[in-house]
């Protein structure tokens, strides 16, 4: 695709987690390297909503206000899970929006940054609340997993092979509170930094919003974003340039792209990992069923402009009729 072709286009990106750290530090540092991809991006002439995921960062600030509030002299009260969600959405935000401008600033890009705290409506009677499986908080091996999850009550669950983590509810995302907040911020030429951590989870009763306990899986979120806003693209990044079959194996092969029915076959077959890959997959799917005049594409941070333009990284879009 020309860059000319780009100008004006509506594109969400969802930022995966090796674009932040699991310090403050270490997330600044990764943050300016994310910075320029998303520059180069900008530069496309493109609207742009940034999300991002949350998962070790939500989960260091749980356990943080965890332990303070078990030191009697500390005076710390125990945070609910849905407020240290919201506060990992105001640093992280913070941090890359500050970034944003320094890049902007370097590159001689006119554009303003809006970091929008995000809620999302979920079903109270979602069946993950009773299955937990999103995992957030640092990675532990399997004996440090169950000795914390004995002294703390708290689920455990092996991580895609990289190890044990702290799971919890996962509710599927249904609405965006704040989207026509988002949508006028894009339309006035902002990029905006909404729906971090997949979201501040909501139930609603009779008008009346209630947090809840939860994270959401960011790249879901991503996807009914991406299609209120009736986006002309959905950049899923991650760690790997394409979508693999067999991955890791000697048969291992790179798809270019998919249309929905072929990723369908491909999830039915057990190609994506849970946690990894799929819900990257999940979410694309959904996008362009929701949206068929998008299209969604996942690569990784470094190639986001060329992904963007079409060079490379792995195409979803809808089935021809």
């Amino acid at each position: 695709m020309l860059q000319s072709e780009l100008d004006g286009k509506r594109v969400v990106v969802a930022l995966g987690g090796n674009a932040l750290g699991e310090t403050p530090g270490e997330q600044l540092k990764l943050l300016e390297n994310t910075s320029k991809n998303l520059a180069h991006m900008v530069k496309e002439g493109i609207n742009v909503v940034v999300t991002h995921g949350n998962g070790p960062q939500v989960g260091i600030i749980d356990e943080a206000f965890e332990v303070a509030s078990k030191d009697k002299d500390a005076q710390v009260p125990p945070m609910p899970l849905s407020d240290c969600n919201a506060m990992s959405q105001g640093y992280i935000g913070a941090q890359l929006s500050c970034t944003l401008r320094n890049e902007f600033r370097r590159q001689d890009i006119m554009r303003e940054v809006a970091n929008v705290p995000t809620h999302v409506v979920v079903d109270a009677d979602d069946p993950a609340f009773k299955d937990y499986e999103k995992p957030i908080g640092a990675f532990m091996t399997e004996t440090e997993a169950r000795v914390f999850a004995k002294a703390t009550g708290y689920q455990v669950r092996e991580d895609s092979g990289r190890g044990w983590r702290r799971v919890v509810p996962s509710p599927v995302p249904q609405d965006i509170v704040e989207l026509e907040t988002v949508r006028d911020l894009m339309e006035d030429g902002c990029v905006v930094i909404a729906a971090g951590g997949g979201g501040i989870p909501v139930t609603v009763r009779d008008g009346v919003h209630t947090a809840v306990d939860a994270i959401v899986d960011k790249d879901l979120t991503s996807a009914i974003l991406a299609w209120r806003v009736r986006a002309d693209i959905l950049v899923i990044l991650t760690a790997v340039e394409k979508v693999y079959l067999d991955f890791g194996k000697p048969t291992q092969k790179a798809l270019d792209a998919m249309a929905v029915s072929e990723a369908r076959a491909y999830m039915e077959q057990g190609q994506f990992a849970p946690g990894s890959m799929l819900p990257k997959v999940q979410a694309c799917v959904k996008f362009v069923e929701a949206h068929p005049g998008g299209r969604a594409v996942i690569t990784s941070l470094d190639h986001a402009a060329a992904g963007l333009r079409g060079e490379t990284g792995t195409l979803i879009v809808a089935d021809e009729k």
